[in-house]
């Protein structure tokens, strides 16, 4: 690295080709040599290192603390379906992390992670930022990969009686998926009241509305029926 990273609050040069490529190099090395990291040729514009499944945790702990790089915020995390890829012989799935620096605008790069499509598994990463809560959530969702020691992987996106993960490339594209009740996320609520130090006494009963309630279950809706076609 050309310069350490200012503390938080200060302004930030600018990054530049220079700034960048020179961080680019020094992590890389320091990932290959320390975690057997490699290069995604598929980058053409940054930098992507691929790593283990068994070595994220300890990778990404490393970036955000290490004092020459602090990439210390998490901005998504993603997958990506290699399913039809032209020339493709890797696993099907790729889970990406994309890392920034606060305190250094040219300290930006992507971690990548192969996984098996017959056990699309890799651990959470909720207890390193409080944000990939959510992002792994919302990966489940997407692309069924499986956050090992997430507190509460449950759907984000999609309604709680959706069957399949609608970004992998062989989802039929055209299948509906009718809601007929609404998730009330008591779960959710309960473990927030726990987690603040309330006890819960009594767990309220999780039910589906009854047709005197909503008078549409069992038939589609207006919107259902212009959605398919039909006439209103």
């Amino acid at each position: 690295m050309t310069s350490l990273p200012k503390p938080l609050g200060e302004a930030l040069a600018p990054s530049n080709v220079d700034s960048t490529k020179s961080f680019q190099t020094r992590v890389f090395q320091i990932l290959s040599d320390r975690f057997g990291a490699a290069l995604d040729p598929r980058d053409q514009w940054g930098l992507t290192v691929v790593v283990a499944s068994e070595q994220l945790r300890e990778v990404l702990g490393f970036l955000r603390n290490d004092p020459e790089v602090l990439a210390d915020t998490l901005l998504d995390i993603t997958a990506i379906d290699y399913l039809g890829y032209p020339g493709h012989d890797q696993a099907r799935f790729a889970v990406v992390y994309l890392l920034k620096s606060q305190r250094a605008s040219s300290h930006r790069l992507r971690v990548k992670v192969w996984v098996e499509e017959d056990s699309p598994k890799i651990p959470s990463v909720h207890d390193l930022w409080k944000i990939a809560n959510w992002q792994e959530r919302e990966t489940w969702d997407q692309y069924g990969i499986v956050f090992e020691g997430h507190p509460n992987l449950k759907r984000l996106l999609n309604h709680i009686e959706f069957v399949g993960h609608p970004l992998r490339k062989d989802y039929p594209v055209k299948k509906r998926q009718w809601l007929s009740t609404n998730d009330p996320m008591i779960d959710q609520l309960e473990a927030r009241l726990a987690l603040r130090g309330y006890e819960v006494l009594e767990h309220v009963p999780v039910h589906s509305p009854s047709v005197e309630e909503t008078d549409l279950l069992g038939k589609p809706s207006r919107i259902q029926n212009n959605n398919v076609g039909g006439v209103s």
